[in-house]
């Protein structure tokens, strides 16, 4: 296979940066620092966007991008419809992994720990910030069952937007936000040689430990 075929010949020697003593003091800090610099880099798509692993209680892995919609000193918040794929695997096993991907950057951050639903209220306040045509999507998207056809999901709009005219349109009952409070969060770092950095926080007890990693 050529360059353009074999995925052993795409290397890339990575120069954007490194993580010394300029690493923040909570992993909170860091993650905002790092996340602005992402949001004022134009090359990277959708800075808030993270990979979110789930497992059922089965075992059965599951992974997907969702946006991140808040952060906080004790996680990263999203939403989804609580009948979806991801939904199910959490209030059977609350807990997940996600990474934001930052590759303009040569920079990675990974979280792991405890999922749990937000209160309502944030649900309602953050949906009430949503463009109207993303509310529709929401009361029209039975998320992740098999439908009949594109016509039927757009049809489905039709009706929602019928439904509720030119008003406010509520959260669904079945849809909000959550929380991902992390136990572990790595800060990842690509530097020449495959010599990446990786600083990692870790909770241990009620006290956060930070650690350098070999890569």
């Amino acid at each position: 296979m050529d360059a353009m075929t074999d995925p052993a010949a795409l290397r890339q020697t990575y120069l954007r940066g490194h993580l010394d003593d300029d690493v923040a003091t909570t992993w909170f800090d860091q993650l905002e620092r790092w996340f602005t610099e992402a949001v004022a880099e134009s090359s990277v798509v959708e800075p808030n966007a993270v990979q979110l692993a789930t497992a059922s209680t089965d075992g059965r892995p599951a992974v997907r991008t969702v946006l991140v919609k808040d952060m906080r000193p004790d996680g990263i918040v999203f939403y989804t419809n609580y009948s979806s794929d991801k939904a199910r695997d959490l209030e059977t096993n609350p807990r997940a992994s996600a990474v934001f991907a930052w590759l303009p950057l040569q920079r990675q951050v990974r979280l792991t720990g405890a999922v749990r639903r937000v209160d309502r209220a944030a649900t309602e306040a953050y949906f009430a910030s949503r463009p109207r045509g993303s509310q529709l999507s929401a009361w029209a998207s039975p998320q992740s069952e098999v439908i009949a056809s594109r016509a039927d999901l757009e049809r489905r709009v039709a009706d929602a937007a019928a439904r509720f005219g030119g008003g406010a349109i509520p959260a669904p009952a079945g849809w909000g936000g959550y929380l991902l409070s992390p136990r572990e969060v790595e800060f990842w770092q690509g530097r020449p040689d495959r010599l990446h950095d990786r600083i990692r926080f870790r909770l241990d007890g009620a006290d956060w430990v930070r650690e350098r990693l070999a890569p």
